[in-house]
């Protein structure tokens, strides 16, 4: 089901192996979304595979690339920027809040059985008022999905001990590295870049990030630009020499060395398995 008010757009799928194909997720390639995936279901995200645990909840951004393997009874929304923009919410619940902006680790919320009913009613009421054509029919459909994306955040906070509001400096600065990372990976490929924009040393910025993850800050960059060369390569006719030079490596053998050390394929190789 999709719902369209003018420029916005809201929709509801079923995401299971049967019920999608790859044109059904083409389609909505720009969109962001929210994936409800049952336990035991397998999925791939950015080329990983991911066996589930828990019912979980998934924070998708535009362009990740996006299949079911062995999954049936998930539930997939999805939604243009138009029909929730940063603008008009807050920072956190916002698509530039740190569900949407994580590159600390694919942002998965482990939901307990409590959680996990309360988000499928959520859903099942979602899906309820996509049926209606009323005057309130958008905005209450915008008021549902804030509601999943606040419980989420939530959630999120207590599993990573960051509840505390004397932690939310910790948060937004996070968030901000996350930011960056997403905007300037193309060009600024050192950890000093970026802690030159957040006004820490290196040093300072490691520490921080080490706040949540095992990775260092040096990691989580070049993880961001090999991904990138992993979408394009996979996804686009582009050379080697073209991707190479997309992400600002002038030299293409010394970035066909880079992604090599990395991936444990060739970039030709790469693409021939995918």
């Amino acid at each position: 089901m999709q719902k369209e008010f003018s420029y916005k757009q809201f929709g509801n799928l079923q995401f299971s192996k049967l019920a999608l194909d790859d044109s059904s997720l083409s389609s909505i390639n720009d969109h962001i979304k929210i994936l409800f995936i049952p336990k035991n279901a397998i999925i791939q995200v950015d080329f990983q595979e991911f066996n589930m645990e828990t019912d979980a909840l998934l924070f998708i951004n535009p362009k990740v690339i996006l299949k079911p393997c062995e999954t049936i009874d998930g539930q997939l929304i999805h939604f243009n920027r138009d029909f929730y923009c940063i603008e008009i919410h807050d920072q956190e619940v916002a698509c530039d809040g740190i569900l949407y902006n994580n590159v600390f680790e694919i942002p998965f919320i482990a939901l307990d059985a409590a959680q996990s009913r309360e988000i499928q009613e959520i859903i099942r009421d979602i899906q309820s008022e996509m049926e209606n054509e009323d005057a309130s029919t958008e905005e209450m459909l915008r008021t549902l999905l804030k509601l999943i994306i606040l419980k989420s955040i939530r959630i999120w906070k207590q599993q990573h001990q960051l509840a505390d509001n004397t932690q939310q400096a910790d948060v937004q600065f996070l968030r901000k590295f996350s930011q960056l990372v997403e905007q300037h990976y193309k060009t600024h490929h050192r950890v000093a870049d970026y802690a030159k924009l957040l006004f820490v040393t290196p040093k300072n910025l490691s520490k921080k990030i080490g706040l949540l993850s095992k990775r260092t800050p040096n990691d989580i960059i070049k993880d961001r630009i090999i991904l990138e060369g992993k979408r394009l390569l996979a996804h686009t006719a582009m050379t080697v020499k073209e991707i190479a030079y997309s992400l600002n490596y002038e030299d293409d053998a010394y970035f066909i060395r880079f992604f090599t050390k990395h991936t444990g394929l060739s970039p030709v190789s790469f693409r021939k398995q995918f």
